[in-house]
C-alpha cells in the first residue's frame, strides 16, 4: 500500500475542509467550522491497479493572524491550493502560499482549484487571472464542494500525477 500526503492550503473560508469532506465522506454541510491547526483525513483509492492511501492534511486557513507553517508541509507528495471564486483576495493568498510550498517541498505536483463553482455568477476571480495561472503552467480546476463538481477529478488527478512523479524519480 502506497501512502501519499496531500496538504490543503489557502485562505480561511475558501472551502478546504468542505472539499476534503465531500471527497472522503461524500457529504456537504452548510455549517462553517474554522479549522484550528491541522485536521487529517484519509481515503484509499486504486489508481492504475495500485492501492494508494491519500493522507489529506487540511491546514488552518491563512489570514492576518494565522500563517501556514512550513513544518506542516514537510513530507507532502503534493498539495492543493484552494481559491474562493467569490473573493479575489484569496487568489493572491494562494499565489503566496504556492511560493512557500515550493520553497519547502521543491517541485512536487500541485493543483490550484477555484472553489464555489456553483456560485459563478458571484465570482470576483476573472478569466484573465485564471489564464495568467495557466500561463505559469499551473494545473487549474473549478470545483464545488456543495455540488461535488470536479471534486473526484481533483483528488484522483493529483494522485495520478504524484504516482507518475514517483515513477519518474525511480
Amino acid at each position: 500500500m502506497i501512502q501519499k500526503k496531500i496538504c490543503m492550503v489557502g485562505a480561511f473560508g475558501v472551502g478546504k475542509t468542505s472539499l476534503v469532506t465531500r471527497f472522503v465522506k461524500s457529504i456537504y454541510s452548510e455549517t462553517y467550522f474554522t479549522t484550528v491547526g491541522v485536521k487529517v483525513e484519509k481515503k484509499a483509492l486504486t489508481i492504475d491497479g495500485e492501492d494508494v492511501t491519500l493522507m489529506l492534511w487540511d491546514l488552518a486557513g491563512k489570514d492576518a493572524v494565522t500563517e501556514v507553517k512550513p513544518m506542516q508541509l514537510r513530507g507532502a507528495s503534493g498539495y492543493i491550493l484552494v481559491v474562493d471564486g467569490c473573493r479575489a483576495s484569496t487568489l493572491e493568498t494562494a499565489i503566496g502560499l504556492q511560493s512557500l510550498a515550493e520553497a519547502e517541498l521543491g517541485n512536487v505536483p500541485f493543483t490550484c482549484v477555484v472553489n464555489k463553482a456553483d456560485l459563478r455568477e458571484s465570482w470576483q476571480v476573472d478569466a484573465a487571472a485564471l489564464e495568467r495561472l495557466s500561463g505559469l503552467g499551473w494545473t487549474l480546476l473549478l470545483t464545488s464542494a456543495k455540488t461535488g463538481e470536479g471534486v473526484e477529478a481533483l483528488f484522483e488527478g493529483l494522485a495520478v500525477r504524484m504516482l507518475e512523479e514517483k515513477d519518474d524519480r525511480g
